[in-house]
């Protein structure tokens, strides 16, 4: 199980010391919010703070777009350093065109699903994704509960994947994620999940990963 600490629920005012912080804890990657204000009620950061991560850590950034019109944005964040590039569905009016953007840039490319969008809209993008990123909450802000539907969602995706012949493509969870839950995630299919609060909240940032970890583990 992959476990990506979201910095969203960090201390900016000392995010280089809390990146370290969580490599040496145990974190995988380095997830990162995109937020515009506008695809999502929130807004936080942009292609300079990518920039600055990339300088900091040497773990895979997993940079996750919730912006409006996210083709406009893709060489840069790919520039910037982003691993892992995430675009919603719901966002994107052409969708297939922006995943290969993404490709072609040089990054993973990875497409997220709302709670309620249903997995037929990615139905015919699955040759250009190497993620699918399942939002266990409607996305916008961190510290909010686990919605349970998203469970049989990722066990249909899962069984969508073998059909056509995608076994390759990560399934990745964010959302309410924490040691409580992430077994029943690793159980329905999830290789990757997205941890923000159930890490940073906690004193020392090694307990919950490697509590998340064993859990997964055991499902395995």
């Amino acid at each position: 199980m992959i476990i990506a600490p979201s910095i969203l629920s960090a201390d900016f005012a000392r995010l280089a010391e809390e990146v370290a912080a969580v490599e040496k804890a145990g974190a995988d990657w380095i997830h990162v919010d995109v937020m515009d204000g506008a695809f999502v009620p929130n807004i936080t950061i942009g292609q300079p703070v990518v920039r600055a991560l990339r300088k900091v850590t040497e773990l895979p950034l997993d940079v996750h777009l919730m912006v409006e019109d996210p083709g406009r944005y893709v060489d840069e964040f790919v520039e910037a350093g982003s691993d892992w590039l995430t675009v919603h569905a719901e966002a994107c009016t052409h969708l297939h065109r922006c995943l290969q953007q993404i490709r072609a840039a040089g990054a993973k490319a990875g497409v997220s699903l709302n709670p309620a969008t249903p997995l037929s809209v990615i139905e015919h993008v699955l040759d250009e994704v190497d993620l699918v990123l399942i939002m266990s909450v409607n996305p916008g802000f961190g510290g909010q509960k686990f919605i349970p539907e998203a469970l049989n969602k990722i066990r249909m995706l899962k069984m969508m994947l073998a059909d056509e012949g995608r076994d390759d493509v990560l399934i990745q969870v964010d959302g309410g994620v924490g040691p409580a839950n992430i077994g029943e995630i690793a159980k329905a299919g999830a290789g990757a999940v997205v941890a923000g609060n159930a890490v940073f909240s906690q004193d020392d940032y090694a307990v919950p990963i490697k509590q998340m970890k064993q859990a997964a583990a055991q499902i395995a």
